[in-house]
């Protein structure tokens, strides 16, 4: 039983085109996958950088944030 030569010819660029596609497909996924990882450890090393805020800094800005209240206050012409 033969088939027509046309036929092998397009199946076989039906099977590589569907090979193309599927490998094309999978790349652009591990170079996602590839870029989340990165950004995960950018982020990592990042907030591994910066210092925690101690105490005492908080309490500075406590303050600063009071001592801006009280000058708008007398800038209103409030009296405290």
């Amino acid at each position: 039983m033969e088939q027509d030569p046309n036929f092998y010819i397009i199946i076989g660029a039906f099977a590589v085109l569907s090979i193309g596609i599927v490998s094309a497909l999978g790349l652009r996924g591990w170079r996602d996958w590839l870029a989340l990882k990165h950004a995960e450890l950018d982020i990592a090393r990042r907030s591994s950088l910066a210092p925690a805020p101690s105490a005492t800094s908080r309490i500075e800005v406590a303050d600063l944030k009071e001592r801006v209240k009280k000058l708008e206050a007398i800038a209103a012409g409030i009296d405290i």
